[in-house]
């Protein structure tokens, strides 16, 4: 298939590899943007956004990004410390003294955000009925109590993290945090990533699926099988209480909803001009970009089942597992969504890269088709 968008001479490559995807007639709609020094060396885009084949893609098309969404926050969070309002050290009961119960007073911010808490997911009962109801679900998470001692064990806040930070910064400021986000980030740096979609935008929104076949990497087979047959694993409890999942992405109220770690709707063009505005010394001084990018945590993650690296809310690049590796350098940073998006850079190479699909793979981590044009932009430099 032909891709629309543009792409200079000497990532040509790329943009092959780009439309070869589309041989696959599973693939139906995609988005890829690489900038280079804040520069836009590819912006490609394919495919149709909607389930019927009707609707051509579009560079302005939006697509479901879930969890890559969860820098924004990290690096609101960050905003707000260097502004003097949080401490990262600090007790996040300073802020909300109601998250002391059951035994969290001493739980902090750096270690919600290295996802080393001991808050990673909630426990019965089910709270898929109460998702959209901001206020029950922080009184439900000041009330839930510790799975282990902060900072002795590794697990991925998927959903916590996003009402922790974001109910902080509503602590701190007074704007919902996805407001924050909006009028402290996106909106300056024209950036088109929307966390909560006005209803004006729905029609820009590509309709999700699954494509069969893609089983995944032995690690994301194992997390699924323990999804599927073990309802009270703590993974489990991570990505079912409340679920983050693809059949959510065709209700109305799911594009609006303001959860600023599991959902956002964006662009690739949007997704990669974020990381660039970033490493270009926006939003946060360098000595807090430093502190958001090094390692914080590394081990065996409980919920994820595999080996992760973490910064203050970003992925760390894997090298020694080809299927986690953002393929390009050894400091590349960033994170991923379920089921393909993705967004990261490599600071070395001051490259940011963005993609976003609505064919849904079975990689839990990084997807082979961005992995594969990661690598060609990489070899291209």
């Amino acid at each position: 298939m032909k891709a629309q968008g543009m792409c200079t001479e000497k990532f040509e490559a790329v943009k092959q590899a780009f439309e070869d995807m589309f041989d696959d007639p599973q693939e139906r709609g995609a988005g890829l943007c690489v900038q280079v020094d804040g520069e836009m060396v590819v912006d490609l885009w394919a495919g149709v956004a909607d389930q019927e084949g009707k609707k051509p893609w579009t560079r302005d098309t939006l697509a479901n990004t879930f969890c890559a969404v969860k820098p924004y926050v990290a690096v609101a969070i960050l905003m707000l410390v260097e502004a003097g309002k949080l401490e990262l050290d600090a007790p996040v009961a300073r802020y909300w003294p109601e998250f002391a119960q059951n035994g969290k007073a001493k739980v902090t911010l750096r270690q919600v955000m290295s996802h080393t808490a001991g808050l990673p997911a909630l426990r019965t009962p089910d709270h898929n009925p109460m998702m959209y109801d901001w206020e029950h679900m922080v009184q439900v998470l000041a009330a839930e109590p510790l799975w282990w001692e902060p900072g002795t064990d590794l697990g991925y806040g998927t959903s916590t993290f996003g009402w922790i930070l974001g109910e902080l910064i509503r602590r701190v400021d007074g704007r919902d945090p996805c407001v924050f986000i909006h009028e402290e980030i996106l909106t300056p740096h024209d950036l088109d990533v929307h966390l909560g979609v006005d209803e004006q935008h729905f029609h820009r929104i590509a309709r999700f699926d699954s494509a069969t076949g893609r089983v995944g990497d032995p690690y994301s087979q194992a997390l699924r099988t323990v999804l599927k047959n073990e309802p009270a694993h703590i993974a489990t409890y991570a990505f079912t209480n409340p679920g983050m999942v693809p059949r959510r992405t065709s209700d109305p109220r799911w594009w609006a909803y303001r959860q600023p770690a599991v959902c956002a709707h964006g662009t690739a063009h949007g997704l990669a001009g974020f990381y660039s505005a970033l490493m270009a010394g926006h939003f946060i001084g360098r000595e807090l970009l430093s502190e958001f990018t090094r390692e914080h945590s590394h081990g065996m993650d409980r919920i994820w089942m595999r080996p992760m690296r973490y910064g203050l809310g970003c992925m760390l690049e894997q090298q020694r597992d080809p299927t986690a590796s953002h393929a390009m350098g050894p400091s590349t940073f960033g994170h991923i969504g379920l089921g393909g998006p993705i967004s990261f850079a490599d600071p070395e190479r001051r490259v940011s890269f963005g993609f976003v699909t609505t064919t849904s793979g079975g990689h839990m981590m990084i997807d082979p088709r961005p992995s594969r044009l990661s690598s060609l932009v990489y070899a291209a430099l």
